[in-house]
């Protein structure tokens, strides 16, 4: 985007963009919240009484730099909340991820931020993108330490291929029953038509808050990728209505139950020599039947093992060692 189209956009989705929370967070300072900054992009608002029953929430955007939606959202979120700070009900951390991609109007610089959440990262570990996810899991950890039971994390995504489910979400399947039945529930106030339950880390950052911190985390594909300041912001009025109502604590209700799938199966690339079986404009929930070729490897054979099952996410130009694709399953 040039700087003179940059210029055009609302300011509160510049200064977002530009990872500037120099306004809103005044504006909760001057209401009585306990205000951090603890790094570039990131802001902290808590209520200055510690509350164990007082939900704390952590919404993550532009993780991945070009998915600038989310980032149009919550900064119309944000700086509406800040303007009645009063309302706000829960605790709040905002992480916008990939600032300096963001900012060049790349996906990332060295690698991708959403594979970097994890305790060993091998040839990941030099990337510009490790620092930052240090940076992020430490802002995280301080956010999350002495808070009550009810932890939340949405990082919210749009992606880069069509969707036989546009809005979909990939829960951990580690999150307690309770959580998870109250996020997913959540999810389909949001307009979520589809949720992936995930049974191991593929190094993402909404894996890492379940697991480290108990929360209720999950990564939300809102729908199609587009360029900052051209969104159709209609697309994610049901997910903004419902951030809106959980950010005040305004009890929400309704909602149609996303179908749910489990994980049947993850297609990990081992070798340069990696290929799939199908072309790069294949959506999201593609289904493919019982012995269908999924990808090849060298001597690996990736094949379909179930009647049924769909593909999300395939991605052959991944890094080796890395989550090319999984295959899902619906759950009757």
């Amino acid at each position: 985007m040039s700087a003179a189209s940059f210029n055009t956009l609302p300011e509160a989705v510049r200064a977002l963009a530009r990872a500037d929370f120099g306004e809103v967070a005044a504006r909760f300072e001057q209401a009585g919240f306990r205000v951090r900054l603890p790094a570039k992009g990131i802001l902290s608002v808590k209520s200055a009484v510690s509350d164990a029953a007082r939900a704390s929430v952590l919404l993550s955007v532009g993780v991945h730099g070009d998915e600038t939606g989310p980032i149009e959202m919550a900064a119309y979120a944000l700086d509406a909340l800040s303007r009645t700070p009063d309302a706000l009900a829960v605790d709040l951390m905002l992480c916008v991820g990939s600032v300096d991609a963001i900012a060049v109007g790349k996906r990332f610089i060295d690698a991708d931020l959403n594979r970097m959440f994890r305790l060993q990262r091998g040839d990941l570990a030099g990337t510009f993108e490790a620092g930052r996810a240090d940076t992020i899991i430490a802002a995280t950890r301080d956010f999350f330490e002495g808070t009550g039971p009810r932890r939340w994390h949405l990082d919210l995504h749009t992606a880069i291929r069509g969707s036989r489910y546009p809005k979909f979400a990939i829960v951990p399947q580690l999150i307690a029953e309770e959580a998870r039945t109250e996020l997913i529930a959540w999810l389909g106030l949001a307009g979520i038509e589809a949720v992936i339950m995930n049974p191991a880390s593929a190094g993402t950052y909404s894996y890492w808050s379940a697991e480290q911190h108990g929360g209720a985390a999950s990564t939300v594909e809102l729908g199609r990728i587009g360029t900052l300041g051209q969104n159709d912001l209609s697309q994610f009025s049901e997910a903004a209505d419902a951030l809106a109502g959980l950010l005040r604590g305004v009890p929400q209700s309704g909602g149609k139950a996303p179908l749910v799938f489990d994980t049947a199966q993850s297609i990990t690339k081992l070798s340069d020599g990696f290929r799939m079986s199908f072309g790069r404009e294949t959506e999201n929930f593609t289904p493919l039947k019982k012995g269908d070729v999924i990808a090849t490897d060298g001597a690996t054979v990736y094949t379909v093992q179930h009647d049924e099952e769909y593909v999300v996410f395939p991605n052959p130009d991944v890094r080796v060692g890395l989550r090319a694709g999984i295959m899902v399953v619906r759950v009757d």
